[in-house]
């Protein structure tokens, strides 16, 4: 059986690799802090010239039809270049989110802004039951709400937004007052908490997906950094003590890899152990993510401290991804739970990947 990506899957990889490579640098990423919205609306546009909001649309609506075994390595893309705009919130969550509703009495409402985000026109942020803080609030055309159980979708003029402070400078954080009888009421009762749950599996998971790019491109500072950095006339790298720090954190790496593919899986079938794939997903690559940032830092030094040296921007972006959708320790509780109450069950490879 064929556990490895697909031809297209990679090509598509390459393509986002590229083109953020170009468009978002260190540079272009410090000049969106200095912005009062943080986001680029010129960026989104080219984001959306090239398809990435639209990769999981239904082609009906002016997609592309993929799923989360495509996501995967656009999302793991995204991270190793710190691009802070809402392709999680937009496209792995809202988008198929609302692709449920298209067969219910919304399916007019679903459609529409199907099509607006296939398009690039719409932004949307989105907020797990008993979240404090949402994302992207200031900048979005569609907030999908949970209370209780029901989920609802608002629009801006129906919400009052406060900012909040983040230590991520990438991010803009809010509370959001808001009155559900001025809200669409999406889903109740065991429909309502279904779809609650798949928000919050779908937003671990690709803020987990994200992180696989983070913790690489830090290894990746780490290891250019050591190699370059002289002591006693020979690099640094050659010292067994900085070596075994990167290679431990590398190792973290490549085992959190095949995780996170797996709960691409489970996510894209809508597995039995969806969540439970999806919480240990973000729960090790979370842990994997500080811990290079810990030992990329030791291995820079002082210089690591700087505001100047880049390594702070990837250190941040792990911190916040770490605890969006959940932080590790409730990820972890989770996966107790099922394993307490019997939903946890043993591993299993009857299924049969599309390129995985």
């Amino acid at each position: 059986m064929e556990f490895g990506f697909s031809e297209d899957q990679t090509l598509l990889q390459q393509t986002v690799r590229d083109f953020l490579e170009k468009e978002c640098t260190p540079d272009a990423v410090r000049s969106l802090w200095e912005r009062e919205t943080g986001r680029s609306p010129e960026l989104w546009g080219k984001l959306s010239e090239i398809g990435l909001p639209a990769l999981m649309v239904p082609e009906v609506y002016g997609g592309l039809g993929l799923d989360e075994r495509d996501m995967v390595l656009v999302l793991e893309e995204t991270g190793r270049f710190a691009l802070a705009e809402p392709i999680v919130t937009t496209a792995v969550v809202a988008a198929p989110l609302l692709g449920r509703l298209i067969d219910t009495e919304h399916s007019a409402f679903a459609a529409s802004w199907l099509e607006r985000i296939a398009s690039g026109d719409a932004l949307v942020a989105v907020a797990p039951e008993g979240q404090p803080l949402i994302a992207d609030a200031h900048v979005a055309y569609l907030l999908l709400l949970s209370h209780g159980d029901r989920l609802y979708a608002a629009e801006p003029d129906h919400v009052q937004l406060t900012a909040q402070p983040a230590n991520d400078q990438s991010q803009r954080l809010f509370t959001v007052n808001w009155d559900s009888q001025k809200a669409l009421c999406l889903a109740s009762g065991n429909e309502g908490r279904s779809l609650q749950a798949e928000l919050l599996d779908r937003g671990a998971f690709g803020c987990a997906a994200q992180l696989l790019g983070v913790t690489d491109r830090l290894i990746e500072m780490g290891a250019l950094y050591a190699s370059q950095r002289k002591q006693f006339g020979v690099a640094v790298g050659s010292f067994q003590a900085v070596k075994h720090r990167l290679a431990n954190a590398k190792v973290d790496l490549e085992y959190g890899r095949s995780i996170i593919h797996r709960s691409a899986h489970s996510v894209s079938t809508n597995s039995p152990s969806r969540s439970v794939d999806v919480s240990m997903a973000k729960s090790f690559i979370g842990e994997a993510a500080r811990f290079a940032a810990g030992e990329s830092l030791q291995v820079h030094g002082a210089i690591g401290y700087t505001y100047e040296q880049d390594l702070h921007i990837w250190m941040k972006r792990a911190w916040s991804l770490d605890l969006a959708f959940g932080s590790g320790a409730w990820h972890r509780a989770r996966i107790g739970d099922a394993l307490t109450e019997g939903g946890l069950s043993a591993p299993h490879f009857g299924f049969e990947p599309r390129g995985l």
